[in-house]
């Protein structure tokens, strides 16, 4: 295997539980609405959330409010349309602030990798100002090149064009082969990456797919961030 580089990594459920703590806040979310005032059963109301969600896509930004005209705004007599919506917005932030972090074992390695004279990044797909606001809340923006974060909205090109990649490995400076590309989606994160001859590693801990066909089996494929460690350590020279 050659020397690497960088190390550079996707953020929903590689970094940390994005798909868990999304069903969290949102579980929160609707049962705040309903204490307010919303008058169904919170399971119907979960149940619509997400179609809301499905429909319209997690960036949408007004998921409780095209919730509500969608139920019919179902409402006790002493209830107000604005403050079930305003209700399920701060129960949502409040879980947000409250329990979102990295896996434990992500700033251990990232702050070691740094230490061991590797650049260490992020190329992710979604909106900036949610992307960054993530990577801030869960405290890794320390331990990661300013200069290698790449969000595909700022940069103009979605996952999976492999074109976001290669942008990212012009940007840095780097060739495809010196780079190792750590993400949870077989076509998203393995697939593009692989096709430009980067190294790849599956991180499977939170993942909801798995590989589909020879382009999306990754180089490596790990369960947590010390079995990534290991090979970093192992098999690439990594001085850990």
């Amino acid at each position: 295997m050659s020397a690497l580089s960088a190390v550079l990594f996707d953020i929903d459920d590689t970094l940390f539980g994005t798909t868990e703590f999304a069903g969290r806040a949102r579980k929160n979310a609707v049962r705040a609405m309903c204490e307010a005032g919303l008058d169904l059963p919170i399971e119907d109301v979960e149940r619509e959330l997400a179609e809301v969600i499905a429909e319209f896509s997690s960036n949408y930004s007004r998921h409780f409010d095209k919730l509500l005209v969608r139920l019919g705004q179902p409402l006790r007599d002493d209830a107000s349309a604005a403050i079930v919506v305003a209700a399920g917005v701060s129960a949502y932030h409040d879980t947000k602030f409250r329990e979102i972090a990295p896996f434990p074992d992500v700033i251990p390695l990232l702050s070691d990798l740094k230490a061991a004279g590797l650049r260490t990044g992020i190329v992710t797909h979604g909106w900036t100002d949610k992307q960054a606001e993530k990577l801030v809340r869960i405290g890794v923006v320390p331990h990661l090149d300013a200069e290698a974060i790449f969000i595909s909205d700022e940069i103009g090109i979605s996952k999976p064009n492999p074109k976001l990649y290669e942008t990212a490995l012009a940007r840095m400076g780097l060739e495809a082969h010196e780079v190792m590309y750590v993400g949870d989606s077989p076509a998203h994160d393995i697939a593009p990456p692989k096709s430009l001859g980067m190294v790849t590693a599956w991180a499977s801990r939170a993942s909801k797919w798995t590989p589909s066909g020879e382009s999306e089996e990754a180089d490596h494929t790990i369960a947590d961030f010390e079995e990534l460690r290991a090979i970093l350590r192992e098999q690439y020279g990594v001085p850990f």
